[in-house]
């Protein structure tokens, strides 16, 4: 275990690196930070957290820089989160508010995270299996054509055309409309099979192909593997951390043009906590220079989905989980209220 002092020599260590993009020695590090010792103190206090792999010297140069161990002890036990300002807050929400749909609402909050964060910021739509059914529409468009259109809780909206295999009148559609919202609002996606099997049985003999059509079509929307929809913005951020990236930026940008490894990177954000990965904790040897910050966004105490930021592991680790907190609250908070 390290012991407090050597703790607080980290801490200025990460602080220092991450404000100046430089190594730090220890003479600039007794004058910026009031850590009570002297050089020679620090210098050793160094050398132990070098020796233990907290920290290494990059090339010939007198400072050290933090390594991922660091870091992840930095992030685990000194961090905190920083709390964004009331300035900032109303930004977020003013901003926020002005979303028009769901669509809209995904496209903001990359935007704004990326912002922010001045990194690259992914979220992930939110995942139908967890979703509740709002609302049910059928909308006669041609005497054997209609229009199903699914509303969820989080505002998302699905539309299928159905073919029905005989013309369908506006009775029969209104009852159809009836019923099978009376059977599926608010009531889990995995819930609606069993609820509607015998929902054709219901209606006259005539009316029971197009019954079962429709909710042929019904089911299919919701076992359709939706939940593989990303945004991904601001990957130009990364451009200003070019030195970051110890060869080249390109294998961090192949990897986040593969929407199925940003995927996994979110799947393993727990729903409430914040979740951060660093450097080589991450599989993806494309993203071995990177961190990730993710958390779960939902309606209610449930996450539906996930977003979060990658950029260098040379990150302002407390400003970006409060960033990447305090959007994920918003976006819930109006998901609840769409």
């Amino acid at each position: 275990m390290l012991s407090e002092r050597r703790l607080k020599v980290l801490r200025a260590i990460v602080q220092d690196y991450v404000g100046t993009e430089e190594p730090v020695g220890s003479k600039a590090l007794t004058e910026r930070h009031h850590l009570g010792v002297s050089p020679a103190t620090v210098r050793n206090d160094m050398a132990v957290l070098e020796e233990e792999g907290f920290i290494a010297q990059p090339h010939t140069s007198a400072g050290r820089i933090p390594t991922d161990k660091g870091y992840r002890l930095f992030v685990d036990r000194l961090a905190g989160v920083k709390p964004l300002s009331s300035a900032e807050r109303r930004a977020i929400q003013n901003f926020l508010d002005g979303a028009v749909d769901l669509d809209d609402v995904v496209a903001r909050t990359v935007r704004l995270l990326a912002q922010l964060t001045r990194q690259v910021a992914v979220v992930q739509y939110p995942s139908l299996t967890r979703s509740t059914v709002r609302h049910v529409e059928l909308l006669p468009l041609a005497p054997a054509r209609v229009m199903l259109v699914l509303i969820t809780d989080t505002g998302r909206v699905e539309q299928r055309l159905v073919d029905c295999p005989a013309p369908v009148g506006e009775t029969a559609l209104a009852d159809l409309r009836a019923r099978l919202n009376s059977r599926v609002v608010g009531r889990r996606f995995t819930d609606v099979p069993q609820l509607v099997q015998d929902l054709p049985e219901a209606f006259e003999q005539d009316d029971r192909g197009t019954v079962s059509t429709v909710l042929a079509v019904l089911l299919e929307t919701l076992v359709e593997d939706t939940e593989e929809r990303l945004v991904i913005g601001g990957t130009a951020n990364l451009t200003r951390f070019g030195h970051d990236f110890p060869l080249t930026i390109r294998p961090v940008l192949e990897a986040l043009e593969e929407q199925v490894v940003l995927l996994k990177l979110l799947g393993e954000a727990t729903d409430s906590g914040m979740t951060v990965r660093i450097g080589h904790e991450i599989a993806h040897e494309g993203l071995n220079s990177t961190s990730v910050v993710a958390v779960g966004y939902g309606s209610g105490d449930e996450a539906v989905a996930k977003l979060g930021v990658v950029g260098p592991t040379r990150m302002d680790y407390p400003g970006t989980m409060g960033a990447v907190r305090a959007v994920a609250r918003y976006v819930g908070q109006i998901l609840a209220e769409s």
